[in-house]
């Protein structure tokens, strides 16, 4: 884990920081910053935000739990500041999440969707699924044709697991 930054459970009045990381990204889908309000409320138990020493937020990860499929965290967003990109923050935050929910509610498959251009997103799911010997299927849940905007890449879903209770160390990788 990069020095000087804790990771913990997000408080509602992380929101409005979590909604301008994630403008700030200029490549995740922005959500309106009243869902990341109430993300800190009623999903906090499944995401994850990074502070730094001052205690603000400079990374989080969004998540819930499916309803049909309760042992699997669906993560919903990544996203690390500028100023933290590099230092491993998102590889971190991934598996201290995975090995918390995994503890706690039993959590033993991770699905994510990523875009085909997101090398990133691609390389920090795959590196974490070969760190814990965990399968991964591919398929596209939403093609570009579901979006009513145009432009919009398909969504492939990563499905990664099962795997035993991850560990739940901070990764020292920079994925």
């Amino acid at each position: 884990m990069p020095e000087g930054l804790s990771l913990e459970e997000p408080r509602t009045d992380d929101g409005a920081a979590l909604w301008r990381i994630a403008r700030d990204s200029r490549v995740l889908d922005l959500n309106s910053s009243y869902s990341y309000l109430l993300w800190c409320r009623d999903h906090a138990g499944t995401s994850i935000v990074a502070r730094d020493a001052s205690g603000g937020p400079v990374g989080f990860i969004t998540g819930y739990l499916r309803p049909e499929a309760p042992r699997t965290l669906l993560v919903w967003q990544v996203a690390v500041d500028h100023g933290q990109r590099g230092r491993g923050l998102a590889a971190a935050m991934l598996a201290t999440l995975a090995g918390r929910a995994g503890r706690a509610l039993g959590v033993n498959v991770i699905e994510t969707t990523i875009t085909p251009d997101n090398a990133a997103s691609e390389r920090l799911f795959t590196a974490f699924a070969a760190r814990h010997g965990a399968p991964v299927e591919r398929e596209v849940l939403f093609g570009a044709d579901a979006f009513p905007e145009s432009g919009h890449q398909p969504e492939v879903l990563y499905r990664i697991g099962p795997f035993a209770s991850p560990d739940a160390s901070p990764a020292h990788d920079n994925s």
